[in-house]
């Protein structure tokens, strides 16, 4: 059981290292999201609100794809 629980942390650790990488070397690449259509932004004097909708659907649709993928896949 342990050995399971270890198993699994290193995978989430080297994706969330991949993830860190590709967001270090090429972030200025991903400027489009949190600024797509659907993407909430209401600043005023002193009140700034920001709900990125629409970047969360597709963030989510994205990782429920990987954990779909993952469930297909027996480690």
């Amino acid at each position: 059981m342990i050995h399971q629980i270890g198993k699994y942390i290193l995978i989430i650790g080297a994706i969330l290292l991949i993830i860190g990488l590709i967001l270090y070397f090429f972030g200025s690449k991903f400027s489009w999201f949190g600024n797509l259509p659907g993407d909430i932004h209401i600043k005023r004097e002193q009140f700034v609100f920001y709900a990125p909708i629409t970047s969360m659907i597709l963030l989510s649709l994205f990782l429920s794809f990987i954990v779909w993928l993952f469930s297909k896949i027996r480690f």
